[in-house]
């Protein structure tokens, strides 16, 4: 397993913003000595992140990794319960004592309250500790109990990536008889996360959130943004996260 610093290394140098402005600055540097290839790169660089922060690019991005339907009632009542994979916590949220749930968490927890009441099914929730910080799937578990009223069945509390959500998770729904669940993430996760847990001997229905538009169509999904250069993030560190599933299975 590749060591977490080095993965929060390369994340921090590929994805952008920091990516593409590495690749303006070789391209200033590259400038005195070749003027014509550095002005090239530079403007490769600055390009991209123009390109990576509108809302309708992380959009096409995120449309050509997943494009998983909203969940199927129909399909859901063959599951047996619902996981919600962690997204990442919030260390430092003085308003509410102490860490919290991160964004993206926070909205698989919401969703996978929503598929909870719908369902009826008891719930899973997967989410380890990063370093010395909070264990996620406690956070979660909280949240669900106390701010939307859905019981929570297991803690996953062992997990620090995708694969040990997957592997983990899937040793304690197997010991309970589940062979088939519901799987909410979102939507740029599905693909691999899906994998993951088919390959540990549980069948899942995605459940995916946050899925973006067929064709974004809207004057601001051409505007960059912050919001867009986030999505982009989002969606080329699981193109990274995909490759690396297909080099390692």
């Amino acid at each position: 397993m590749i060591p977490v610093w080095i993965r929060s290394l390369v994340k921090s140098l590929v994805l952008p913003p920091a990516g593409p402005l590495l690749i303006a600055f070789v391209g200033m540097a590259l400038l005195p000595r070749y003027p014509r290839r550095g002005r090239a790169v530079t403007l490769t660089g600055l390009v991209l992140l123009l390109l990576l922060a509108m809302p309708g690019i992380a959009a096409l991005l995120v449309r050509g990794l997943d494009q998983s339907p909203p969940l199927d009632p129909e399909r859901a009542a063959t599951a047996q319960a619902i996981v919600i994979l962690g997204g990442g916590v919030r260390r430092h949220a003085p308003e509410y004592g102490g860490p919290t749930l991160g964004t993206l968490t926070l909205e698989r927890v919401r969703y996978g309250a929503r598929v909870a009441r719908m369902t009826g099914l008891p719930v899973l929730v997967s989410g380890g500790a990063i370093g010395s910080g909070p264990v996620e799937a406690f956070l979660m578990r909280n949240a669900l109990v106390q701010e939307f009223g859905v019981p929570v069945r297991w803690i996953e509390s062992r997990s620090r990536d995708t694969h040990e959500n997957a592997a983990f998770s899937a040793a304690m729904l197997k010991s309970s008889g589940v062979t088939r669940a519901i799987l909410v993430a979102h939507s740029f996760d599905i693909p691999r996360v899906t994998a993951e847990f088919r390959l540990a001997g549980v069948d899942v229905i995605p459940a995916p959130t946050r899925i973006p538009p067929r064709a974004p169509d809207a004057i601001g999904d051409w505007l960059p943004s912050a919001a867009g250069m986030q999505a982009s993030y989002y969606a080329l560190y699981e193109v990274l996260g995909n490759a690396l599933f297909r080099l390692t299975h």
